[in-house]
């Protein structure tokens, strides 16, 4: 797959804990989004975090974690990520969590797979 070039970068903001049944959100995300033939896509962990309820996530090492922010990063063409957008706004709604999504313009300066040896 060849990306080069304008291109989008579709973020999510959820939570690690946020679950569709058993299956955990963010991961149901990322395996649509590999299903779909997107070029790539994150999951990054945080360590604080708060939004629209003002409640902190925070990661502490006396205390047990609960729901950790979670941040996944797609980015591919604008026509491919405008197709997969209604899927994730279709599991967000499923989840009935809270969350934010949002969606920016990227210039994809090198994006290449690692030669096999």
């Amino acid at each position: 797959m060849n990306l080069q070039g304008n291109a989008k970068l579709l973020r999510i903001f959820t939570g690690e804990d946020d679950r569709l049944g058993h299956h955990l959100l963010y991961e149901k995300i990322v395996l649509a989004a590999r299903e779909q033939g997107i070029a790539g896509a994150t999951v990054i962990k945080g360590i604080l975090s708060y939004g629209a309820s003002s409640r902190l996530h925070r990661s502490r090492l006396i205390e047990l974690s609960e729901d950790l922010p979670v941040v996944i990063e797609i980015v591919d063409s604008a026509e491919k990520i405008n197709a997969f957008f209604p899927l994730v706004n279709d599991l967000f709604e499923q989840c009935g969590k809270g969350g934010l999504i949002t969606l920016e313009n990227v210039d994809v300066i090198y994006y290449r797979s690692k030669k096999q040896a």
